[in-house]
């Protein structure tokens, strides 16, 4: 208790611990601090004799935050985050934003949607940078792995702001040439079946289909929903689809009505603190804007 008491935490202790707490490894860790591993290593130590307390638990994978970690982590974030506000209102020009804004969403969401909202906002602030990362998992904003994430989902992480964009709507298709619109459950259990069992087990299109057509086997499992949509355009067979990305295309024959039992929503998503950056705002700002679904 003595130790903890006589011991001041400095910034740069904060910021070992923001990077280890990032990176997961001392390698990693020294890369983004422009250190050695050993140098790391060392710091952490004196952090953690300093303060009596273990921070991270070792382990084969890597360095593995405490609770106190977490929370120092998230004090260096806010510092990080002033200093960069800081910086960006001491050399910015008053009518331009510059910088990059780190973007998370699904393949599917950033090709029919987030790109092309983001080449409108290319003549708008023209020194803006992206960093688009697809994926389906959904990144830590708290630990600024990205400014901004695009989502599908019913329930977002209550530790995050966001707006609500609206349902994705989501129907089956065939492909449009030599395609009849309508097919009772006996043809379309009789169809060659495209699905994302695997990447996707939970995602509501694989749970309806299961639940509807217990005995259909995919001829296909692909790991996203574009492939899907690429492959029933091919006429290789029937997929389920969200509206807004099957409408772009010429090629797809929407097969009876929505399925609502799919139905979701999309949420764009930013945390508290990295909001007030100028140039996550004016990013966050036009696609809460322009990000619109059929």
């Amino acid at each position: 208790m003595v130790a903890r008491l006589q011991y001041k935490i400095e910034v740069n202790d904060l910021y070992v611990v923001l990077s280890l707490v990032r990176a997961g490894t001392l390698a990693a860790a020294g890369e983004q601090l422009g250190q050695h591993a050993s140098t790391v290593f060392r710091s952490l130590q004196r952090i953690e004799k300093g303060l009596g307390l273990q921070l991270f638990e070792r382990s084969r994978a890597g360095y593995i935050a405490t609770d106190l970690a977490q929370d120092l982590a998230a004090h260096a974030e806010r510092m990080e985050a002033e200093l960069e506000a800081a910086r960006s209102a001491a050399q910015a020009d008053p009518g331009q934003v510059s910088g990059s804004v780190r973007i998370t969403t699904t393949d599917t969401v950033l090709h029919s949607l987030v790109a092309p909202a983001l080449k409108s906002l290319q003549t708008v602030h023209p020194l803006l940078g992206f960093d688009l990362v697809a994926g389906n998992e959904l990144a830590s904003l708290t630990r600024r792995d990205a400014d901004i994430a695009v989502r599908a989902t019913k329930r977002p992480p209550t530790h995050l702001v966001g707006k609500h964009l609206g349902p994705i709507r989501v129907a089956l298709f065939t492909a449009r040439k030599g395609g009849r619109k309508r097919l009772d459950d006996s043809a379309l259990a009789a169809q060659n079946w495209i699905a994302p069992d695997d990447a996707l087990p939970d995602h509501p299109s694989v749970v309806w289909r299961k639940k509807r057509f217990p005995k259909v086997m995919p001829k296909y499992r692909v790991n996203s929903i574009l492939t899907v949509a690429e492959l029933v355009g091919q006429g290789m067979g029937v997929g389920i689809l969200p509206l807004f990305l099957a409408h772009q295309r010429n090629d797809l024959l929407q097969l009876d009505a929505e399925i609502e039992e799919c139905q979701t929503e999309l949420w764009l998503l930013t945390h508290t603190e990295a909001r007030h950056l100028r140039r996550v705002s004016a990013v966050y700002r036009h696609l809460a804007e322009h990000l619109v679904l059929l």
